[in-house]
């Protein structure tokens, strides 16, 4: 712990050292990112190099650490530190895959199927009619509305973009053709009840979303079995929001709703890169 700038009446700002969970190789390829960037837009100066531009960022995102203690304990201003923030978040977000070559490589892969999910990010209540739809009725609470779909293993490939927070599933499913693009890849989709209604062919079903019981028909045993079976090959999918999460800036998100699907598609690319070189 060190000590900065005096204040009067003998205080002192004290800073602090955490550890930040994320591999070196992670640092080194978006230090990378940026300094090709820096160079394509040909600015010659920072008031740090990129490399602590990118671990001051990463703190942010990581720990959910507040802009401008992030930029006391390095001796620049807030607004500095946002501009640095705003600038690594747009180029992340510029790399997360759309969902049509999502689903194009994991069938040229070889995969069979993927798993669809949505999530709610909380976030701060706001006040006025224009925040009201970001209210979830089935949360109790303020959020974002977020599809997911990932491989088997439950690796994130792809993340709608952020919608209000009473948005429901199937409603997100529809307005991003979730249907469509897995017919024309020729892939499947394991979902949950949410999902039930999205996939009206009987025949030949490309979303598989189990049995949901009534007050005037129960289900089967059959059909429990059904469910519990595709419970269990569902199950990554929750693994997958899990590793996304980690990422403590979701914990309550605080930026611009407007802004959050850039954030959780930045996030996205961080979570893959970390994770591939975890392997």
């Amino acid at each position: 712990m060190t000590k900065t700038k005096e204040h009067a009446g003998d205080t002192v700002s004290l800073v602090y050292q955490c550890r930040l969970p994320l591999s070196t190789h992670t640092v080194n390829h978006l230090a990378d990112l940026l300094r090709r960037h820096l160079k394509a837009i040909r600015s010659r100066w920072r008031a740090l190099p990129p490399g602590r531009i990118v671990v001051i960022v990463l703190a942010v995102l990581r720990h959910d650490q507040r802009l401008a203690d992030m930029a006391g304990g390095n001796n620049i201003s807030a607004t500095t530190v946002r501009r640095w923030w705003d600038e690594l978040i747009t180029l992340l977000a510029r790399q997360a895959p759309r969902l049509d070559r999502a689903l194009k490589r994991i069938a040229r892969q070889g995969g069979e199927v993927v798993l669809i999910d949505g999530t709610l990010i909380p976030t701060q209540r706001r006040t006025g009619r224009a925040n009201r739809p970001n209210y979830s009725g089935k949360h109790h609470g303020h959020g974002l509305h977020v599809l997911a779909l990932t491989d088997e293993r439950g690796r994130m490939i792809w993340l709608s973009a952020a919608r209000p927070g009473r948005t429901h599933d199937i409603t997100a499913a529809r307005r991003d053709h979730i249907l469509a693009h897995l017919r024309a890849t020729g892939l499947g989709a394991l979902a949950d009840s949410g999902f039930i209604g999205l996939d009206d062919n009987a025949d030949a079903p490309v979303v598989i979303t189990g049995f949901k019981s009534t007050r005037a028909r129960k289900l089967t045993p059959a059909e429990k079995d059904a469910n519990r079976a595709l419970a269990a090959g569902r199950a990554s999918v929750e693994h997958g929001f899990a590793h996304l999460k980690n990422w403590r800036i979701l914990t309550k998100l605080r930026t611009d709703p407007a802004q959050a699907t850039h954030l959780l598609r930045a996030l996205l690319v961080l979570t893959n890169l970390d994770a591939t070189t975890a392997r």
